[in-house]
């Protein structure tokens, strides 16, 4: 049995990922109500501490971990927040964090693999310098590093790129076919690619590129997890959607008759974004989008960060909120997975998340293969 750490741990969506063949040791969050769900949905959740993760001490974590995984937040780093990076109150979390590592490694506790997950604003923020003293961290403390960006469009229908920052132990060998000579696609980016090459040379050696198989084409789209009696949100009136079509532009506008000549049901995600009109000035635009994919969730901070879900059959077009239960769906969360009530909480969950088969596919295919070479039997998640 693996066992591992759960940093920023949310409703536990990273434990759902790695699976039965993992155990947490510790978990925590210092939000509240993400904790009542993660209590839930986890036998009582005995192992998870609410706290603010600089209150902890090494004394709090208990034995030794083959992975801690990291969620650290994003809102520093996004290319949509205000630019601290590492410096801001949110983001700069990533400290006492690293320097809860630090105290387990000088006790003789280091964990074997060190996983951090972040928006792909990590890696330009600071023209690459907050990605620099990410990677010289790792090098510092001697681990070896290497980071990969995953779409979850891979696995579900939703656009959520991400970054993971991969993290190994000195001490294991790192089977061969689990790095390559270089980058390759999808998996590093071109702006991932931009950010190594920033990389003072002594970050430089301690470096992998980390070697991902590409899955399975995903076999769902956004349509199939959209349900025509939703829980929770109801439909638009007939005046509040044409409201919303009256937000488009041309160009979205003629998405929708597009679709609307389909002679089918056709499902488009919908997000309100300020743009310039043609006189300069920022206007609230509703944009859609028909390729059978969501736009990627995000935590709700106003009505203009909720996805509109668009329902078009032939000359009717209806429109409503997204409900909780499809952002789970779209998060790869199981049907069984217990939701807050409220609307909010339940998108702010998910919407914070990490997506459930995206840590499965890591899981696989590079921690489970060191893990096993370093004399851990492999084990198949539930």
């Amino acid at each position: 049995m693996h066992k591992f750490y759960e940093f920023f741990a949310g409703g536990g969506m990273t434990r759902a990922g790695l699976g039965a063949g993992w155990e947490c040791l510790f978990a925590n969050d210092f939000d509240y109500k993400k904790s009542r769900v993660y209590r839930l949905n986890w036998n009582g959740g005995n192992e998870l501490k609410t706290a603010d993760v600089g209150s902890l001490v090494a004394d709090d974590i208990p034995g030794v971990a083959h992975l801690a995984w990291a969620s650290f937040p994003c809102q520093d780093l996004s290319l949509a927040g205000g630019g601290a990076g590492l410096k801001g109150d949110r983001s700069g979390t990533f400290w006492p964090f690293w320097s809860l590592m630090k105290s387990l490694m000088s006790q003789g506790r280091a964990p074997r693999i060190i996983v951090l997950e972040n928006v792909c604003g990590a890696l330009t923020s600071h023209g690459g310098k907050d990605f620099a003293t990410i990677c010289g961290a790792f090098q510092a403390a001697e681990y070896n590093v290497g980071a990969v960006v995953v779409d979850a469009s891979l696995f579900v229908p939703q656009s959520r790129p991400r970054l993971f920052v991969i993290g190994v132990h000195p001490d294991l060998a790192i089977p061969a076919e689990l790095t390559g000579c270089g980058p390759s696609a999808p998996w590093h980016t071109k702006t991932l690619k931009r950010a190594y090459e920033k990389l003072p040379p002594r970050i430089g050696k301690a470096w992998r590129w980390w070697n991902l198989p590409h899955p399975p084409r995903r076999k769902s789209t956004l349509s199939d997890l959209i349900e025509d009696v939703p829980t929770g949100p109801s439909w638009f009136s007939a005046e509040a959607t044409r409201d919303l079509l009256g937000m488009m532009s041309d160009l979205n506008r003629a998405k929708v008759a597009k679709a609307m000549r389909e002679g089918r049901r056709m499902v488009g995600g919908v997000y309100k974004r300020t743009r310039p009109d043609t006189s300069g000035r920022r206007v609230q635009r509703a944009e859609v989008r028909f390729d059978d994919v969501s736009g990627c969730l995000r935590t709700p901070a106003g009505g203009s960060s909720r996805q509109v879900i668009l329902v078009v059959d032939r000359k009717s077009v209806r429109a409503r909120l997204i409900s909780g239960r499809e952002t789970a769906r779209l998060m790869g969360l199981p049907e069984t997975y217990l939701l807050p009530q409220n609307y909010n909480e339940a998108y702010h969950l998910t919407g914070d998340g990490v997506v459930v088969p995206v840590v499965r596919h890591l899981a696989a295919n590079i921690f489970e293969p060191i893990l096993a070479a370093d004399g851990l039997p492999v084990t198949v998640a539930a």
